[in-house]
């Protein structure tokens, strides 16, 4: 079985954050031979083209993170009906200068938490706008809008008894993906 790194880049930089929670709980559902690899982007400066003949440190180290890996997994909350800043900003560094977009071909998963009943359905559907210009397959089905409530977690900060079993089936589906269009 192929070893896969799986670039987990998370949209929110609270400390207490659903969506944290959410990848570290995700994490533990998947196999062995998947091996996530946390991209920071809280510390990467807005994006400017004046930068991209010098980017700094933490731009090299994100394009580096991408680029070393086979997949991608964005959680993220939905702040306004779209994405966080952060996450765009993210996104516009690693795709940048032109002709050198470290996101190009991965393939990638989707899911986020928020207290509204809608989940994150607006964020992700903006994110699909996105990464189809930046040539990502994004898994579409099954879909994973949560809504942030009592037993979404665990005491031990796993999935509760009422989603497990979704998220499982939900990681399942996003392995096959990521099988499908990273070899």
């Amino acid at each position: 079985m192929q070893n896969y790194q799986v670039a987990l880049i998370v949209g929110s930089l609270r400390r207490e954050s659903f969506n944290q929670r959410l990848a570290g709980a995700v994490m533990r559902l998947a196999p062995s031979w998947i091996r996530f690899k946390a991209v920071e982007i809280g510390d990467l400066p807005l994006y400017n083209q004046d930068d991209d003949d010098k980017p700094g440190a933490p731009v090299l180290r994100l394009r580096a993170d991408l680029r070393s890996s086979q997949g991608l997994l964005f959680v993220s909350p939905e702040y306004n009906r779209s994405i966080p800043g952060v996450l765009k900003n993210a996104l516009d560094h690693g795709s940048r200068p032109t002709g050198q977009n470290a996101w190009a071909g991965k393939p990638a998963g989707l899911m986020g938490v928020s207290p509204g009943a809608t989940g994150t359905a607006m964020a992700q559907q903006h994110l699909r706008n996105v990464l189809a210009a930046l040539d990502v397959p994004a898994m579409g089905v099954p879909e994973v809008f949560l809504q942030a409530k009592e037993g979404l977690f665990d005491a031990d900060g796993g999935l509760g008894a009422g989603s497990k079993a979704f998220m499982q089936s939900w990681m399942e589906h996003y392995l096959a993906w990521l099988k499908k269009h990273a070899d």
